[in-house]
């Protein structure tokens, strides 16, 4: 079975570059940022931890935390993490899950439950489908799930802009239209009748349709 929104993200205890992780309980109260890599020392995955390195104040800011996870020991993260420091310009400033046994690859459905091998003998091809990134809510619960292919570099400002929707949803009860950005009109979803509407909205809103309605965003 996969992973769909709404799931429960799987509980798991790993061990990280900041020490032994028990998931659920690293959330807290908080939002979080799960996203994976198939190998340590590839050229995109190593781009993509300094770039999301960078943006992790922004992360910070909206109670969300960051972690990786790659397909190789602990040790072999923290040589890694002198790479990425050395060639993106920011140290490592999350926590990176070993996860040399597929225990969480598994757990995530980001590889076929049979897979098998040491993390030492299976190559970047072989755990390619580990290339996902997930948002999780406060109630542990799957907001977003993307998956990308090795060649392509994930867009951490998309995932951000995604999260930033997310929360805003999560407050007000709105949607968000195609390319929204914060500070834009959203749409007051259908879920929300007029009635209803009326009272959230006092000074009214553009309806372009009857089921298309636009407000400013809620502050």
């Amino acid at each position: 079975m996969g992973l769909h929104i709404g799931d429960e993200a799987p509980d798991f205890t790993a061990p990280t570059t900041e020490g032994s992780v028990r998931f659920h309980e690293w959330i807290g109260d908080k939002w979080a940022i799960l996203f994976s890599h198939p190998k340590d020392f590839t050229p995109v995955c190593t781009t993509e931890l300094g770039y999301l390195a960078k943006l992790k104040p922004e992360f910070d800011k909206r109670s969300t935390r960051v972690i990786g996870l790659s397909i190789d020991s602990v040790d072999d993260h923290r040589r890694w993490a002198g790479d990425i420091a050395e060639t993106q310009g920011t140290p490592l400033n999350y926590p990176l899950i070993g996860d040399t046994d597929l225990v969480v690859a598994k757990l995530y459905d980001m590889i076929h439950p049979d897979a098998s091998g040491s993390a030492a003998s299976r190559t970047a091809v072989d755990n390619a489908t580990i290339r996902s990134v997930f948002i999780i809510g406060p109630d542990k619960k799957i907001k977003l799930s993307m998956t990308y292919p090795m060649a392509v570099g994930r867009n951490f400002d998309e995932v951000l802009r995604s999260l930033d929707a997310l929360q805003l949803n999560a407050r007000h009860t709105v949607a968000t239209p195609v390319n929204w950005r914060p500070g834009e009109d959203v749409i007051i979803p259908t879920s929300v009748n007029d009635e209803a509407a009326k009272t959230k909205y006092p000074n009214g809103w553009k309806a372009l349709k009857p089921y298309l309605r636009v407000v400013p965003q809620p502050k």
